[in-house]
C-alpha cells in the first residue's frame, strides 16, 4: 500500500499547469454561471462521528450567490437525520460538487460553512409559501472546474444507458429488508409518488 505523498508522486508526477491555474479562491464569472445552471449539488462534510456526502437539489439557481466568496444553500424538509448540518455545527469544513445535467464539466468548491435560521433569510428562499428549514452559508476558499472525463467514461448523460427502475429494489423493498420483513413495502411504494410530491417543500 502507498503510504506517502512521495510514493504517490512517483506514480502520478506533478499536476498539469492548467490544473493548478484553474483553482482560484473565489467564484469568477464562469464559475458563477455554473452555480446558477446547476440543479444539483453534493455536499461533503466531516464530523466527530464520521463523514457525510449528501445531495441537495432544486430548480437551477437554487444555490444563491451572495457575492464571489459566499454561497447560500437552502435546506428543505427531509428525513431529519441532518447528518450534514450536525457535522457543520461541529466542523465547518465542506466541499461542494455542482452537477449540471448534460454538461461534462463539474464545479468543485471547498470552504467553510455556517448554519443560519434567521427568519428573513429563510423566508427569502420560500417556495409555495414555505420557507427553508435552515440555510447553509458557505465561505469559498477554493473553486475549480473539473474536466469532463468522468462523465465521458461513465456515459452518464446518455439516455440509452439509463437503467430500468425495475432492475433494482424499490424504496419499499429496501425498508422491508432493513426491517427483517416487518414492513408493508407494497403500500409504501404505492403511496410514494404522492408522498414525495406533497413533502418537497
Amino acid at each position: 500500500m502507498l503510504n506517502s505523498i512521495e510514493a504517490l508522486e512517483a506514480i502520478y508526477g506533478q499536476p498539469h499547469d492548467r490544473a493548478v491555474r484553474k483553482q482560484i479562491p473565489f467564484l469568477n464569472e464562469d464559475y458563477q454561471a455554473m452555480v446558477r445552471a446547476s440543479p444539483l449539488v453534493i455536499i461533503s462534510s466531516v464530523g466527530p462521528d464520521g463523514m457525510d456526502g449528501s445531495p441537495r437539489g432544486d430548480m437551477p439557481g437554487f444555490v444563491r450567490i451572495i457575492d464571489s466568496r459566499t454561497l447560500a444553500i437552502p435546506d428543505r424538509p427531509g428525513n431529519n437525520r441532518i447528518d450534514t448540518l450536525r457535522n457543520v455545527v461541529l466542523d465547518s469544513r465542506v466541499s461542494l460538487l455542482f452537477i449540471i445535467p448534460g454538461i461534462g464539466e463539474t464545479l468543485r468548491v471547498n470552504g467553510s460553512a455556517q448554519i443560519s435560521a434567521e427568519p428573513e433569510l429563510l423566508n427569502s428562499f420560500a417556495v409555495n409559501g414555505k420557507p427553508a428549514r435552515t440555510v447553509m452559508l458557505v465561505t469559498v476558499e477554493a473553486a475549480y472546474f473539473h474536466c469532463s472525463k468522468a462523465m465521458v467514461r461513465s456515459d452518464v448523460w446518455n439516455p440509452q444507458t439509463y437503467l430500468d427502475r425495475s432492475a433494482l429494489p424499490t424504496a419499499g423493498a429496501f425498508h422491508k429488508r432493513l426491517n427483517d420483513g416487518a414492513f408493508d413495502a407494497e403500500t409504501y411504494d404505492r403511496e410514494a409518488p404522492a408522498r414525495v410530491r406533497d413533502s418537497l417543500y
